[in-house]
């Protein structure tokens, strides 16, 4: 996984039960599998979670990828 894209991907046990999610914001790389998966297009996801950036979406990916 690209460096900066691997840095955008934390994991906090005081936050969201220490699942791994996108820095800056209470999203879970789960969620946004979850919501890809459903079918759901990346425009949506990012209209559905204004804090999300396409770059956030794309670190969940590749973080999937490499676990």
């Amino acid at each position: 996984m690209q460096k900066q894209l691997k840095q955008m991907v934390v994991s906090d046990l005081k936050v969201m039960m220490g699942k791994p999610l996108i820095a800056g914001t209470r999203i879970t790389v789960e969620l946004i599998l979850e919501k890809l998966a459903a079918g759901e297009t990346p425009e949506q996801i990012l209209h559905a979670h204004p804090r999300l950036r396409r770059e956030g979406i794309q670190a969940a990916l590749a973080f999937a990828d490499e676990v």
